[in-house]
């Protein structure tokens, strides 16, 4: 099929040039190799395509037939390559990210939504999950995961600050059930999970205080699959949760929660968006990573 293609090409280029000359060094082929390809193509087909004579070449009615069949369907696919090159360009064309609810509200919309109003061809998809997804099975372009968590062979762009997780627990529920003073006590409290992914574990709240290092699995009640609920639920009296510090601190500010055992909270590296490879990277992922990169404030 290739090969026929490029036989109808050839033709093409002879019946709109009328000339052999001119064809082949439109085509930049020999003239002996054009007419080896003229002649293959007329018998296969069956069909005498061109009349040719010592000082012209024509198409034969048959030949501008075939003309007018092939030049608009060839202008359509010159049409639609420029169209797909343009891509390569301009900051045009979808991205398609996947984040975590907390660094997509917290960080990659606010970073993002005022550039997306200077890139009106740029269309984003964000898809919200809690876990490790693989974005090049996915067919994402890029991911969020925290530093430490990047694998080696992708490429990492620092979006976040470094940060803590936050134990917070309502003042009623405290005062009922006691306020711990070591991670361990968590066993005997009423803790709110989050599970990572349709399929994963729940997730093991992490501790570090010194040399001391513990990762706990805990219980309770409600197990959710976003952080923001969980928000809503420790306000409720419901139990404790374990969240980002920057989610934890409006609310301990305010009274509507309190933070505990705020000693033993680690420090996580910064999220980092990563993706595969910078070899052909769109002009439109280009934009998206240059509008998150993380620029400290000193």
């Amino acid at each position: 099929m290739r090969e026929d293609f490029n036989d109808y090409l050839a033709f093409l280029a002879v019946a709109q040039e009328r000339s052999f000359t001119r064809a082949a060094a439109r085509l930049s082929i020999s003239q002996s190799t054009l007419s080896h390809i003229i002649r293959r193509l007329e018998e296969r087909l069956g069909m005498r395509l061109l009349m040719r004579t010592t000082r012209k070449v024509a198409p034969t009615e048959i030949g501008e037939k075939l003309m007018a069949a092939l030049e608009p369907r060839l202008d359509a696919i010159e049409t639609d390559i420029s169209t797909l090159l343009r891509f390569r360009d301009t900051p045009a064309g979808t991205v398609r990210l996947t984040v975590s609810d907390h660094i997509l509200h917290e960080c990659v919309w606010p970073s993002l939504a005022p550039t997306l109003k200077n890139y009106p061809d740029i269309q984003v998809e964000l898809s919200q999950e809690n876990g490790f997804i693989d974005i090049v099975e996915g067919r994402f372009d890029a991911g969020v995961r925290l530093g430490d968590d990047v694998v080696k062979d992708m490429i990492a762009v620092r979006i976040g600050a470094d940060w803590q997780p936050a134990i917070i627990g309502s003042a009623d529920y405290l005062e009922k059930a006691g306020t711990p003073s070591h991670p361990s006590e968590l066993v005997h409290h009423n803790c709110i999970n989050i599970r990572h992914s349709k399929a994963g574990q729940l997730y093991a709240w992490e501790f570090e205080k010194g040399e001391e290092k513990l990762n706990l699995k805990v219980h309770g009640q409600l197990i959710y699959n976003s952080v923001y609920p969980m928000l809503a639920s420790v306000e409720a009296g419901y139990g404790l949760a374990y969240v980002p510090d920057d989610l934890a601190e409006s609310g301990v500010k305010q009274g509507r929660w309190v933070r505990i055992l705020k000693e033993w909270s680690p420090v996580f590296r910064g999220y980092h968006l990563y993706y595969p490879s910078r070899r052909q990277m769109s002009p439109a992922l280009k934009v998206i990573i240059d509008a998150l990169r993380y620029r400290s404030v000193e």
